[in-house]
């Protein structure tokens, strides 16, 4: 009997070296674009003139990406990922341009929607190559460094970004992004040109009317919620209930059949994925707000749950990658668990009364969840979903992803408004957010 192929030769053998790095530093870019750009926004709005349009360019960024999510899986699956895989870096270090040359905010906007729309289908590009170049074996592997692409950007992208803002100017946070993106494609190339030309039945054995107009209802929708979330008042109430009524008819359509029964299979995994960044992103927006705001920690003090808590993600990643024999929807549900019980140690942090020092390890814990549920959704997906539905399904997790972190998110701000106080808002948030969790490790068995 041969012996498999060592896992670390399948992703750094001289056939897969350059995708792998290549994808990786992929990653890495949208990362410490998505970590750098919020610490530079207020020196941004500030000299473009603009405080009252602080939200927009999260808000564009957004909208674009949930469009280019669609698309990119709607290609990918027509025609193979060969195209997006180029197309969508050079969007993105297109508007990596657009926007670090931006001298009015309009400018900016359109530097943001061709960031998002690069974003989008990259990330769905990634997932169709994985699936295409890498065996089934090496994929946890794979997916643990792509978790693990997001850990550098998560410790340093925030001070770098400051530094550079402070030094030189914000433009260059963008500006400075764009050789690497180069470098990026330059590596990537290569795998892309040997997959070959698209199988022509794909496109008929995948047709899906209606998709293009869904995806657009999507990205107005997901990036209203978005925004309503950031405003008090009635304004922020009605373009909440917008939002719901355009995207009420058009998530069907970007979602399989049975995710909201929770069908066995890659239903369950979309419904996975979806609870697990809505509870874990929900919670990590809102703790430095429970650390700063109810028990007066400073902000660089309250941002250290974040990186215990990437961390703890990058290394479950990790460690779960070096053992791709593990029954993956075992360890989703471990991962669900551990998110659960991580959310719900914040109930001890989050009122007046609480012990803020507990965030540290409980929040390490939830990051732990992550990384061993994050990976296990995306080796599921793959391992359920037919060569020419790749994209879509993983087009549908993206999306299950963004608009339940959209809504939790939203959510959040509906209780700080009606409530007032975070210290009474945010446990009534928290208990929500570890039903979800609860909700995950029960349906969880139905992925596999």
């Amino acid at each position: 009997m041969t012996a498999p192929t060592p896992v670390r030769t399948e992703l750094f053998g001289p056939d897969r070296r350059s995708t792998t790095v290549g994808l990786v530093l992929l990653i890495s870019l949208v990362a410490f674009e998505a970590m750098g750009v919020g610490t530079a926004m207020p020196a941004l709005v500030a000299d473009l003139g603009a405080v009252s349009m602080y939200a927009w360019p999260f808000v564009a960024f957004m909208a674009a990406s949930v469009f280019g999510t669609v698309l990119g899986g709607r290609w990918c699956d027509r025609a193979g990922p060969r195209v997006p895989l180029v197309v969508a870096p050079v969007l993105f270090g297109l508007g990596l341009l657009v926007a670090g040359t931006a001298a009015t905010m309009p400018q900016l906007l359109v530097g943001r929607l061709f960031q998002g729309l690069g974003a989008g289908a990259l990330g769905v590009g990634v997932y169709v190559l994985i699936a295409l170049v890498y065996p089934e074996r090496a994929r946890p592997a794979v997916f643990g460094l792509i978790s693990s692409a997001w850990v550098l950007p998560s410790l340093i992208g925030p001070p770098v970004s400051g530094v550079v803002t402070e030094a030189v100017s914000w433009h260059w946070v963008f500006l400075g992004l764009v050789p690497f993106v180069v470098l990026a494609v330059a590596l990537v190339v290569p795998a892309v040109r040997r997959l070959g030309p698209p199988d022509p039945g794909r496109a008929a054995a995948q047709a899906r009317p209606g998709l293009v107009p869904a995806a657009a209802a999507a990205a107005v929708g997901v990036s209203g919620l978005s925004w309503a979330a950031q405003q008090e008042g009635a304004a922020g109430a009605v373009v909440a209930a917008v939002a719901v009524l355009l995207l009420v008819p058009a998530v069907p359509r970007l979602l399989p059949r049975g995710v909201f029964r929770s069908g066995r299979g890659v239903p369950t995994v979309v419904v996975a994925r979806g609870l697990l960044a809505g509870v874990f992103f929900t919670v990590n927006s809102y703790l430095p707000l429970m650390l700063n705001g109810t028990h007066g920690w400073t902000l660089a003090a309250a941002g250290l749950p974040l990186i215990v808590g990437s961390l703890g993600w990058s290394s479950a990643a990790a460690w779960q990658g070096r053992r791709p024999d593990l029954p993956r929807a075992r360890l989703l549900r471990i991962g669900f668990c551990a998110l659960g019980a991580g959310t719900a140690g914040m109930l001890l942090v989050a009122p007046a009364w609480g012990l803020p020092w507990l965030a540290l390890p409980f929040w390490a814990l939830a990051g732990v969840g992550m990384g061993l549920g994050f990976s296990s959704v995306s080796f599921l997906l793959l391992q359920k979903s037919e060569p020419e539905a790749v994209g879509f399904h993983s087009s549908a997790a993206q999306i299950a992803d963004q608009l339940t972190t959209a809504l939790m998110i939203g959510l959040g701000g509906a209780l700080l408004a009606l409530l007032v106080s975070p210290a009474v808002a945010l446990p009534v948030l928290v208990a929500v957010l570890v039903g979800l969790a609860a909700l995950g490790a029960v349906v969880a068995g139905r992925a596999a």
